[in-house]
């Protein structure tokens, strides 16, 4: 994208225009883009509003060239998709997008991405993306993360504050990373939520009774704004924040900090409408008995001795592999069955082992186990694979704990 500035008023030619009434074009008129629109205008702002699917607003008069738009815009915002949205559009636009002209973009993107604009765009971009949904617009009571030159902020605080409360942030890379760490937390809640209503499933609980007591702690606000979903009420026709957008934004966060990020792979592994609300993500069905057997047989011949159970769960080729009295070992299947007497151990009753994680790709799937044994406690790691007779797991590696 070329630059867009040739030349830049005062900073006090902005702010004593941006005090006087003004229009502003709206770039975007998705779920958050017409609300926002929406919302402006209903505060007496005068706005236009552009969408790249060409539907047309019911709020706010829509030309279908972006150019018409924000010709005469004094304050331009952005409510876009993603970074190469925000880069197409505003290259679109380019050639009509005045040099005193303020974008605001509320778009959620990657920081490199926010940095790249504030660059280009210079002191005139405020980068501004928000926290809160559709309601939370229509409320004006949005938290705003606001990095801009001070005199670009001041002008475009009024419309930032008829969206809701202004935080002001250094710069326009730490206001994005901000962000996504933000969504992050909700991505946590909705996981969190769906790992306890997939326990008390099992644990024969009432849904309502759950959800009471689900409502009293750290997930209440997630809860009670889901509540009729969770409890069998048909979505809402418009989601307030899809799967896809959280799945984004985690994905961006995952790449932006280069640090594993358990949230991104499981909102993208999600069998759902990827467009349905996050509140669907929260009540996606727990992995089939399928991929579960082969770690139940494990559990047998552990609990037995018996080594046909392992043979039930492996895959004839597969290898077990650990540190073992300080030396690596790498068993055939053979090898480490031969390791069984066919009894079950003398503290049997006193062991336990869980299940802890299993994520399923396709036909291979992971999958991590805890196992205490007497003085020792073992992690075991799974490779599965779904073969011709059903899933085997392939390979197992472990640690022992002393």
């Amino acid at each position: 994208m070329r630059s867009l500035r040739l030349w830049h008023p005062s900073a006090f030619t902005i702010v004593a225009r941006m005090m006087t009434p003004h229009r502003i074009a709206v770039l975007g008129l998705g779920r958050m883009g017409e609300a926002i629109a929406k919302r402006l205008a209903a505060q007496d702002w005068d706005v236009v509003g552009w969408t790249r699917s060409g539907r047309a607003s019911g709020t706010v008069r829509t030309p279908g060239d972006p150019n018409e738009a924000v010709a005469q815009a004094d304050l331009v915002l952005l409510a876009l998709f993603d970074g190469p949205a925000c880069r197409q559009v505003l290259d679109d636009v380019r050639d009509s997008l005045r040099a005193d002209t303020i974008v605001l973009n509320t778009s959620t993107i990657a920081p490199a991405e926010a940095a790249e604009l504030a660059r280009r765009l210079g002191p005139f971009y405020v980068h501004a993306p928000v926290l809160g949904s559709v309601p939370a617009v229509a409320a004006g009571a949005l938290r705003i993360l606001a990095a801009a030159d001070h005199h670009t902020l001041d002008a475009a605080r009024p419309v930032l504050e008829t969206l809701g409360t202004v935080r002001r942030v250094d710069d326009a890379c730490t206001a994005a990373a901000l962000k996504l760490v933000a969504n992050n937390s909700l991505a946590g809640a909705v996981l969190a939520l769906r790992d306890s209503l997939r326990q008390a499933d099992a644990l024969g609980l009432p849904r309502t009774q759950t959800l009471d007591v689900l409502e009293l702690g750290p997930l209440g606000g997630l809860v009670t704004r889901k509540r009729g979903f969770l409890l069998g009420e048909p979505p809402a026709t418009t989601a307030q924040f899809t799967i896809a957008a959280l799945a984004k934004d985690m994905a961006l966060l995952a790449t932006a900090s280069d640090t594993p990020l358990r949230s991104a792979a499981g909102l993208a592994g999600i069998p759902a409408d990827l467009q349905a609300d996050i509140a669907v993500a929260a009540t996606a069905p727990a992995v089939e008995d399928a991929v579960l057997e082969p770690l139940r047989a494990y559990v047998r011949g552990h609990a037995s001795g018996d080594p046909a159970h392992f043979r039930e769960a492996f895959l004839p080729t597969a290898h077990v592999e650990g540190i073992r009295d300080g030396a690596f070992v790498s068993w055939r299947l053979d090898e480490y069955c031969a390791l069984f007497t066919g009894r079950p151990a003398p503290d049997e009753p006193a062991r336990t082992r869980r299940v802890d994680t299993v994520d399923v790709h396709g036909t291979v799937a992971t999958a991590t186990m805890t196992l205490s044994h007497g003085a020792d406690t073992f992690t075991d790691v799974f490779l599965l694979v779904r073969a011709d007779d059903g899933w085997r797991i392939a390979n197992k590696a472990y640690h022992r704990h002393a």
